[in-house]
């Protein structure tokens, strides 16, 4: 190799290490993981390793993966000791794997909840701290402490399995608030389909919100926390043959660009 060569690649490492430098300064989104999951994968195998040169968009994701009749199911607000069990055993009943949006607080206190739901090979989700649907008004500090302390939360239970997705509580984005999971490897999470099941509008009401318009590639909002989920119980066991039926595939919410 000629001295002209090494000098050429001396300068272009530390222009690449300027660029890199500059980025962190302006606190831009890191490299992180991309979802490479399908249904059925165990927590092992899944979607945790990552595609190198792929950021992880700060938009919100709002669509199922997948190209044609695919559906994502969310489930907010838990883990919970007496609805999550109801709800994962209707999911296995179905052979669906969902998304759970855990939040912190819940997620410290039921550690074996959340180690069920990945051991079932369903996606995790931060859902913040403590569900403060305000925090959208507060200062980005703020904001960074319940994002990353929920995630850290999470992940406290279940050690080396990936938390995905960040879901805002109430769905209460702020750029800053995508940003900071976006650089910690996490996709803004949101949905397109809710039957507002916690607020318990009887069983017709969810199941006929759910059936009615169903956009292309939905991400579809269920609670398992929250107060009394058993129309959301009810809901699930109707509503997911229901889409097997009409030749639906569950799939996760997309973690690339749509």
């Amino acid at each position: 190799m000629s001295s002209s060569s090494v000098r050429g690649r001396r300068t272009g490492a530390a222009v690449a290490a300027a660029v890199l430098g500059l980025l962190a300064a302006a606190g831009g989104p890191a490299l992180a993981a991309t979802d490479a999951s399908s249904p059925g994968r165990s927590p092992a195998s899944s979607s945790s390793a990552p595609v190198h040169g792929a950021a992880v968009p700060q938009g919100i994701s709002r669509l199922a993966q997948g190209t044609g009749r695919d559906v994502a199911i969310t489930v907010d607000d838990g883990p919970d000791p007496t609805w999550t069990p109801q709800v994962l055993r209707v999911l296995r009943e179905n052979h669906v794997k969902a998304t759970f949006c855990l939040v912190g607080t819940r997620a410290r206190a039921y550690p074996g909840l959340v180690r069920e739901i990945a051991a079932d090979g369903h996606q995790l989700c931060d859902h913040s701290v403590d569900h403060d649907e305000t925090m959208d008004h507060k200062p980005v500090a703020y904001q960074r402490q319940q994002i990353l302390d929920g995630k850290a939360m999470i992940e406290a239970a279940v050690p080396g399995v990936a938390v995905n997705y960040y879901r805002a509580p109430g769905g209460a984005f702020t750029p800053e608030s995508r940003a900071i999971a976006a650089a910690h490897g996490m996709r803004p999470l949101g949905w397109s389909v809710d039957p507002r099941d916690w607020s318990r509008p009887g069983l017709p009401a969810i199941v006929a919100a759910v059936e009615g318009k169903l956009p292309e590639q939905p991400t579809v909002l269920f609670h398992d926390g929250g107060g009394d989920r058993s129309q959301t119980v009810a809901a699930l066991e109707q509503y997911l043959p229901w889409l097997r039926a009409r030749s639906y595939t569950f799939t996760f919410p997309a973690r690339t660009a749509p």
